[in-house]
């Protein structure tokens, strides 16, 4: 039997809507109830940077650093910073290094006697503002601290037109049209709201247990020894 030989199967937005819709027992949509699911689903999508780390929308992003300059501004896209290390430059070999740094929380962050210390970074704070900003502990004092590299977390794009795809891996379809559903139900079919939730729920949790890294984790027992009286 011959199958596809395809594996690119996506929804647009009108299509992610229409099954939506479907679910709901409504199958007849006026212009209104086109620019409400959209609306309903850029709520969904928002709701989504609740629920944890989306491998898939992790992004590596290189600033310059300059020397005496301790607070950056993040892409207008970031919702938070994961993971961040700077890039020093040896002057003699040209070799670059890179110096992993600890996140702190702001009351740490604001317990630093001298925030614009110099010296070479060993600490970050990112602030969650509308636009995050990270700053960095010890301020950098010389030009070999070439670059701030770190990993953060993007918004998922807007649905935008009805003709689009949406910024979602294949994976994540299946919850993505469950939960439009559920947020639908809410204003046209009341009567179906618990088993839509259950459903989005169900589905969501698979995917989040799915969007994870397959790697080893190895924990080794700390020994200790009392003191003998």
């Amino acid at each position: 039997m011959a199958t596809s030989g395809t594996t690119s199967f996506n929804l647009d937005i009108d299509d992610v809507i229409e099954e939506a819709y479907e679910r709901c027992g409504i199958r007849n949509t006026k212009g209104y109830d086109l620019r409400s699911s959209r609306r309903s689903l850029n709520l969904l999508f928002s709701e989504w940077g609740n629920r944890g780390v989306h491998l898939w929308k992790v992004e590596l992003q290189t600033q310059a650093l300059t020397a005496g300059t301790t607070t950056y501004t993040t892409p207008s896209d970031c919702n938070d910073v994961l993971e961040a290390y700077v890039s020093t430059t040896n002057a003699i070999t040209s070799s670059t290094q890179d110096i992993s740094l600890t996140k702190i929380d702001r009351s740490a962050y604001a317990a630093l006697p001298n925030k614009g210390q110099t010296g070479q970074p060993s600490q970050y704070y990112v602030d969650r503002q509308l636009t995050p900003t990270i700053s960095l502990y010890l301020t950098p004092d010389a030009n070999t601290y070439t670059f701030l590299k770190y990993y953060y977390m993007q918004r998922i794009q807007d649905a935008g037109g009805y003709t689009n795809q949406t910024d979602l891996p294949f994976r994540f379809l299946p919850c993505m049209v469950s939960g439009l559903a559920f947020y639908l139900s809410q204003k046209f079919a009341p009567d179906r709201i618990q088993a839509l939730k259950l459903l989005y729920e169900d589905e969501l949790e698979r995917a989040l247990q799915e969007d994870g890294q397959r790697t080893s984790l190895y924990i080794s027992p700390q020994s200790y020894y009392g003191d003998r009286y």
